[in-house]
């Protein structure tokens, strides 16, 4: 199992790379909602700072988990670029130039 946190980790690395890719394309794509289905395991660490974790459990090994509580979510995330000036982020664009008739 793994953590969501790095589940999500792991795509906004994957967006990265098709960004850096897309660089010299002659054709871009506005990056629109990312929509995530998984089934997470939830725990709970005991002790004064208790976290409560969310754990991706791979489909072929959900019965293993049957004495855990398990939920299905799905996450709509946005991404968007960070402008690193203060100014507000934008929407990922997979490539660079402008292709006329491109909004």
């Amino acid at each position: 199992m793994i953590e969501l946190s790095e589940m999500i980790r792991e795509l906004r690395q994957q967006l990265t790379t098709a960004v850096a890719e897309g660089t010299d394309g002659s054709v871009r794509f506005e990056l629109g909602p990312v929509e995530i289905e998984a089934t997470v395991a939830v725990s709970r660490e005991a002790g004064a700072d208790s976290k409560v974790r969310l754990w991706v459990v791979d489909a072929g090994a959900n019965g293993k988990y049957a004495h855990a509580r398990t939920q299905r979510i799905t996450l709509t995330l946005n991404p968007r670029a960070a402008a690193g000036d203060g100014s507000p982020a934008r929407p990922l664009l997979i490539a660079d130039g402008e292709v006329d008739g491109e909004r």
